[in-house]
């Protein structure tokens, strides 16, 4: 019987949204060498080039059974850790404008809830790729549902951690634009800032949700085999598009 033929890189979504990641990269690279390179300016480069390495590894772990077992098992580690840095890393955007704007107990509040959201979503991610790195050698061929729930806990963390910054951004907001009223500043940027704000933020939440609900349906590692799995794979391309938002 023939052994069927190993898929094509560039045949597959795993190439485009690599290939996504590091146009974004350059973007980010260009656009900072034209403004200035700053911390804010450094999220949407890194996220952007984890999402390049991502996509790029996931096709050695999964998509090609004829690399090694160990090369594709440290491959799909490194993969789970460049998602993670694209997807919790877009929350350090909000993170860094908020560290500078907020002050003593309204910023000890906000730190607070969330590193200890990262926390709990590093955790869960370091347990993903533990069952993945199971599933590759064949010493846990029944992890996938695991690997389904913890999904589910991850992007809801990451959707939390989104809503949280977006109360305090936008309670920051208003006051700014309430003092600018009483003090006959023109409100029109601050205007801009909250409208800006609240569409960037509720998009990034609503893919958090929507990634909760469909990854939850994934029948197997890594391959998009159902409506679920496919609007999963939509959404996660959304995400790949996102730093063109923040440049």
């Amino acid at each position: 019987m023939a052994t069927a033929a190993q898929p094509v890189y560039f045949e597959l979504s795993w190439s485009i949204l690599s290939t996504i990641g590091l146009v974004n990269t350059l973007f980010g690279l260009l656009v900072g060498g034209i403004t200035t390179f700053s911390p804010i300016c450094a999220v949407p480069i890194i996220t952007s080039l984890s999402c390049a390495i991502a996509n790029g590894l996931c096709y050695y772990a999964f998509y090609n059974e004829s690399y090694p077992v160990t090369n594709r098992a440290v491959a799909s580690v490194f993969a789970d850790i460049a998602w993670m840095a694209q997807e919790a890393g877009y929350s350090f955007y909000s993170y860094i404008i908020l560290t500078r704007m907020l002050r003593r107990k309204s910023l000890y509040i906000f730190t607070g809830l969330f590193w200890f959201s990262m926390l709990g979503i590093l955790s869960i991610r370091v347990s993903i790729a533990v069952l993945r790195v199971g599933i590759i050698t064949g010493s846990n061929d029944k992890g996938q549902k695991t690997i389904n729930s913890l999904h589910v806990g991850y992007f809801v963390l990451i959707a939390t951690v989104e809503c949280i910054s977006a109360f305090f951004l936008l309670r920051t907001f208003h006051k700014a634009k309430v003092m600018s009223r009483e003090t006959a500043i023109r409100t029109d940027l601050l205007r801009h800032l909250m409208r800006s704000t609240e569409g960037r933020l509720a998009l990034l939440a609503i893919l958090g949700t929507m990634r909760a609900i469909t990854y939850s349906f994934q029948a197997s590692a890594q391959s998009a085999t159902g409506i679920a799995s496919q609007l999963d794979r939509f959404a996660y391309t959304l995400e790949c598009m996102f730093p063109i938002m923040m440049l």
